[in-house]
């Protein structure tokens, strides 16, 4: 891999993995845009730990929060942080249920199709705008109950079709269950921990059990890029909804599902040089 895609990719995956324009699809269109080879598994996990990294940062003190309120609860008492850690803990159970069925059954890599990507990255679009004009914005984080912490759980399954947008997807159903725009990526975003954090963990054994973890200077900087790139996203990203709405994410999604159409069934998905 040259230098240019290693920056490439860890800008790439720093932006777009906690906006609601789908990471992995992401990651997947630019070796087939550009004709450049598959960055592989050691990159993919780099740039992940990377970005949870950003993630645990920025609201590490949710993250406190969380932790010593999941101690207190061996203590029998509850309070917010203990509430919130078991949302989370409800809303991840079904996609690792789901997305372990998918590994082991092999379906997982049949559905990293850009003709797929094309098609969740406009429909779910269409569907992130309906949800943020016609949701309420009339809950915070602190009413969450049960159930609504599994339904945006069950809602984060479809994320493992590539282009739907894990944060897309979660924050699409908050927006339609009312919660306030910030407060819907906030919960997004502290869903992502323990994803990314599992999902790198799997990949890790992989390479283990391949031979191939040795960490070099090019993953270094593929992980410190995606780090910084996904600290500033998310910095902007939760400024800009406390005062506006998800609209641009929706367009964006909508101009690229359609423009990857077109560059399927038009040009057959030739790599386009000018990109490379």
């Amino acid at each position: 891999m040259t230098l240019q895609h290693i920056i490439l990719l860890a800008v790439v995956q720093g932006i777009t993995e906690f906006l609601p324009i789908s990471s992995s699809g992401h990651l997947i269109l630019a070796p087939a845009l550009t004709g450049s080879p598959d960055q592989g598994l050691l990159v993919d996990v780099a740039v992940h730990v990377g970005t949870l990294a950003a993630v645990l940062m920025y609201f590490w003190r949710d993250v406190f929060a969380m932790l010593s309120g999941f101690v207190r609860l061996f203590t029998g008492r509850i309070n917010a942080g203990a509430r919130l850690a078991i949302h989370i803990v409800l809303a991840t159970i079904p996609v690792v249920a789901v997305g372990f069925y998918l590994k082991v059954s092999g379906i997982e890599e049949q559905l990293r199709s850009v003709e797929i990507i094309a098609w969740t990255t406009l429909g779910f679009g269409i569907l992130l705008w309906i949800a943020d004009k016609v949701g309420m914005t009339i809950n915070r984080l602190e009413h969450m109950r049960w159930g609504g912490a599994l339904f945006i759980g069950l809602a984060q399954v479809l994320a493992l079709i590539p282009g739907t947008s894990r944060s897309g997807i979660t924050m699409t159903a908050a927006r339609f269950m009312g919660y306030e725009r910030s407060d819907a990526a906030q919960f997004s975003m502290l869903m992502s921990i323990p994803v990314i954090l599992g999902a790198g963990l799997l990949a890790g054994i992989d390479l283990q059990q391949a031979g191939n973890i040795a960490l070099n200077e090019d993953i270094l900087l593929a992980a410190g890029l995606s780090f910084l790139t996904a600290l500033i996203a998310i910095a902007v990203l939760m400024n800009w909804l406390k005062r506006s709405s998800f609209t641009p994410f929706a367009i964006y999604r909508v101009l690229l599902g359609g423009g990857l159409l077109v560059w399927i069934y038009l040009y057959n998905g030739a790599p386009l040089p000018f990109i490379g």
